[in-house]
C-alpha cells in the first residue's frame, strides 16, 4: 500500500498543491510555519475524514474561501484509487472514490492505513486521559468500521442525553424521556468498551519485546485499560447515577470516560515516570501500532512523522528510522542533512516556503 499523489486546493495555507511520492522515505523540510505539517494533515483527512488534530472542516479550509478539495492515489495490492474529497464551510463534506460518491463516511475505511505520529504523541501518556481515548478512536475506528459506526452514534446519542439533562433542571417532567437515551448510550458503549480491552489486549502482545529493545532489556511495560464501568455493570451504573446526571446536567457514566494506565515495572508511569520513561512508552506503542496494523491488512500501513526525530535522542532515532525500512514514510523536518544521512533510500525531497512546494 503507497500513496502515489495528493493534490490540494485552498487547504490551509496552500492555494494549490500537487506533490508525486515515492515509495520509500518522503521529507518535507523547512522552517517552521511553512506549512509541513498541513500536508500531513491532508494526507489523514482524505485517508480517515478527521483531521488528527480535531479540527473541523470549515477550520482546514483556505482564509478567505468556502470550500477546499483533497485529491489522493492511493495503490493498493497493485491497482490504483483516486479519493477526492470537498470540504464545504456550511455543510458536510463530500467524498468520491473513483469518481463514485459515497454516502456515508465509514465506507472509506480500509482503502487506506494511515499511522500518525508527532510531538504532542510523545506527551500522550503524561497528558489527560481526553488524550488517550483519542489514540483509542483513531486506531480502532481505522481499523474496524462496525467500531467507528458505534462510536459515531455513541458520540450523538452522548450529546443529546447531555443536552436534556440540562433541559431537566427547568422542565422535571422530560425526565422520563432519558430511558431512550440511556438504551442507545449503553447499547453502543458495550461495544467501545468491548472493543478497546480487545485492542490493549493486541498491543501488549507486540509492545512488550519493542520497549524492552529500547531499553536495553532494563524496563518491561505493560499497558492496562481502565474502562469507567464494565460491560456487565453499564445498565446498573446508568440507572443509579441518573440523579446525580440530572444534579450535574451531565453524563458521567461511559466509556467517554475511560482511561490508559501505562505500567513499568509495576510502576505507573502517567504519575511516577520520568519524562524520558514517558517519551520511550509513546515511541513503542506506536512502533507496536504499526505492527498491529500490519498484522491485521496484511499489508504495510502508510507512516506519517511530523517533526518527531528533533524530540528523540540519538538512540531512539536510529531505532525508529531502522524499524521503518520497508513502509512508506512521509516525513516533516527543519533540518536535512542528519536525516538523509540516517536514511539512505530517500524517494523524494521537497522543501516547503510559505506553502509552496519545491
Amino acid at each position: 500500500m503507497i500513496i502515489k499523489s495528493v493534490a490540494l486546493n485552498n487547504f490551509r495555507n496552500y492555494e494549490t498543491l500537487s506533490l508525486e511520492l515515492g515509495t520509500n522515505l518522503n521529507i518535507l523540510y523547512g522552517d517552521n510555519a511553512q506549512g509541513k505539517t498541513n500536508v500531513l494533515e491532508a494526507i489523514y483527512v482524505c485517508g480517515t475524514t478527521k483531521s488528527h488534530k480535531g479540527s473541523k472542516d470549515k477550520e482546514l479550509i483556505r482564509l478567505g474561501c468556502e470550500d477546499s478539495h483533497i485529491r489522493m492515489i492511493v495503490s493498493k495490492e497493485g491497482i490504483d484509487h483516486k479519493i477526492d474529497m470537498h470540504l464545504k464551510k456550511s455543510r458536510s463534506k463530500g467524498i468520491a472514490i473513483d469518481g463514485v460518491p459515497i454516502k456515508r463516511s465509514v465506507d472509506i475505511f480500509g482503502l487506506v492505513y494511515i499511522v500518525f505520529f508527532s510531538p504532542e504523541d510523545l506527551n500522550m501518556i503524561k497528558e489527560g486521559p481526553g488524550e488517550r481515548r483519542r489514540f483509542l478512536d483513531m486506531e480502532l475506528s481505522q481499523m474496524n468500521k462496525l467500531y467507528l459506526y458505534h462510536l459515531t452514534k455513541y458520540n450523538k446519542v452522548l450529546m443529546q442525553r447531555n443536552n436534556l439533562l440540562k433541559q431537566i433542571g427547568h422542565e422535571p417532567g422530560l425526565a422520563d424521556t432519558l430511558d431512550v437515551w440511556d438504551r442507545q448510550l449503553i447499547d453502543n458503549g458495550r461495544v467501545l468498551i468491548n472493543s478497546r480491552e480487545k485492542f490493549i489486549n493486541s498491543i501488549n502482545e507486540i509492545i512488550e519485546p519493542i520497549h524492552s529493545r529500547l531499553t536495553g532489556n532494563t524496563e518491561k511495560i505493560k499497558l492496562i485499560y481502565e474502562p469507567n464501568v464494565t460491560e456487565e455493570d453499564f445498565e446498573l451504573k446508568v440507572k443509579k447515577n441518573r440523579d446525580r446526571d440530572i444534579y450535574q446536567k451531565m453524563t458521567l457514566t461511559g466509556p467517554h470516560r475511560d482511561d490508559i494506565c501505562f505500567m513499568i515495572n509495576d510502576i505507573d508511569i502517567r504519575k511516577f515516570g520520568s519524562q524520558g520513561q514517558q517519551r520511550t512508552a509513546a515511541l513503542s506503542l506506536k512502533l507496536s501500532e504499526i505492527e498491529l496494523v500490519k498484522s491485521n491488512i496484511k499489508d504495510n500501513p502508510i507512516l506519517l512523522l511530523d517533526d518527531v526525530l528533533s524530540e528523540l535522542d540519538r538512540k531512539r532515532q536510529n531505532y525508529l528510522m531502522d524499524s521503518i525500512n520497508d513502509i512508506q514514510t512521509i516525513i516533516t523536518c527543519t533540518g536535512l542533512e542528519e536525516l538523509v544521512e540516517k536514511k539512505k533510500d530517500v524517494s523524494r525531497i521537497f522543501h516547503v516556503v510559505k506553502g509552496n512546494i519545491n
